[in-house]
């Protein structure tokens, strides 16, 4: 190891420490000066005595890093006492922080660089989350804890012993497959099922409608639509939300099918970045129109990882996955546009999962990209249909005209590029 790197992998691990002594510093900002266990200077003092240990480590063996971890250890419990004593903070996320710092900065040394950092940035990250975190604590259930540890169990431990190989004689049900997709959908749902949790009651209807289309932008768009009849002032701005929900799904739908076919990203992109464009744009422009800004109601949204969910997704993916194969092999491909519009009615990412599963293999990606669309567009009138019978008139003509944007733009988009793609 030359100077110059030597030189490089120390600056990280100062590096490393200055980040987390930012965040520390800043939380404990109040604190008089020298009333603190460890600050911004302590914190980067910490991290590059982490480098020079593992710079020495060449020479000295792992010893002296481990010597020096437990003298650091103790050194910063010292200290930590002393602050106990005078603000009678109990917490030792210092301590823990101050030998992470030092981990961090043994491993910049004497390891992948790359790796250090960003352990420092999530670190960091997870330090400055604590209110956040907190509050998220406390407003969770029982019932979400339990349903993401049973989860949990049922993926880690009985995920392993499913069988991989199809179950059947169309070669559709495979458990192993199914229910790892399965799991994969409740997590991208979940991250907007928290974020909505972590947002609470003061958040703005476009920001819910955003994070609400990441979990069922149907059950937002209802939501929304009962809300309009008790809030009728603010009909347009609630819709402007629930058009914001639709992009947010239509660019779901691109994720899922791009991440399970690559080859899906460009024929799909080329209807949905358009039809996202136009929900976007009708969205702000109903929000606009609207005289009256009101606050997002309680969305009924359940909970992703609940059991019962999980399960009934599982069924509906595996029911799909079955009838297009069955389809295809009695009927032929068109056979799939029939059960893309009946999917369509009740779910979207189960009908997106099972025809990208099937490209290159089954189907073409012309014929899979025209049926996960006419699903994503009966979904859309669905979504419309819902508004004009639970809401009011007012939200529900917003959100048909923003609809009605999406769905031509996305028509004009995918037919100008049809011409140029290969069949």
């Amino acid at each position: 190891m030359d100077h110059i790197e030597v030189f490089q992998r120390l600056g990280v691990a100062l590096a490393i420490g200055l980040l987390v002594g930012v965040e520390r510093g800043w939380q404990e900002r109040e604190i008089r000066a020298g009333g603190r266990a460890a600050g911004i200077r302590t914190f980067g003092l910490t991290g590059f005595l982490g480098g020079i240990a593992g710079t020495l480590q060449s020479m000295t063996g792992p010893f002296l890093p481990a010597t020096i971890a437990v003298l650091l250890g103790l050194v910063y419990i010292a200290g930590k006492w002393q602050e106990t004593e005078e603000n009678h903070d109990y917490g030792i996320t210092t301590v823990v922080a101050a030998l992470v710092v030092f981990g961090l900065g043994v491993l910049a040394a004497v390891g992948d660089v790359v790796t250090a950092a960003a352990g420092a940035v999530a670190t960091t990250v997870i330090l400055a989350a604590r209110h956040s975190l907190h509050g998220f604590l406390r407003g969770l259930t029982w019932v979400e804890l339990r349903s993401a540890l049973l989860l949990l169990a049922m993926t880690v431990i009985a995920l392993p012993l499913l069988p991989d190989r199809a179950l059947d004689p169309w070669g559709a049900l495979n458990p192993y497959s199914l229910w790892l997709l399965t799991i994969t959908i409740a997590a991208l749902s979940f991250a907007g099922y928290i974020a909505i949790r972590l947002m609470g009651s003061g958040r703005g209807v476009l920001l819910a409608g955003a994070a609400g289309g990441l979990v069922s932008s149907t059950a937002l768009t209802l939501s929304f639509a009962r809300y309009s009849a008790e809030a009728p002032e603010g009909a347009r701005h609630l819709a402007a939300g629930a058009g914001i929900a639709g992009a947010l799904s239509y660019a779901r739908v691109l994720v899922i099918a791009s991440a399970l076919s690559f080859t899906m990203l460009v024929p799909l992109a080329s209807a949905l970045v358009p039809a996202i464009i136009g929900f976007v744009a009708a969205g702000l422009f109903a929000a606009w129109r609207s005289q009256t800004a009101t606050e997002a109601p309680e969305i009924d949204l359940k909970n992703p990882f609940e059991l019962t969910t999980v399960i009934s997704f599982a069924a509906l993916l595996g029911i799909i996955s079955l009838v297009s194969k069955m389809a295809i092999d009695y009927v032929g491909a068109s056979a799939l546009f029939v059960v893309a519009a009946i999917s369509g009615l009740v779910d979207v990412d189960a009908i997106t999962l099972s025809t990208a599963r099937l490209v290159g293999s089954t189907i073409d990606v012309t014929t899979a990209a025209d049926v996960i669309l006419i699903a994503v567009a009966v979904n859309t009138i669905t979504k419309v249909v819902l508004a004009f019978t639970a809401g009011r008139r007012e939200y529900a003509m917003a959100l048909g005209e923003a609809s009605a944007v999406a769905v031509v733009l996305g028509g004009m988009g995918y037919f100008t590029a049809r011409s140029f793609l290969p069949a």
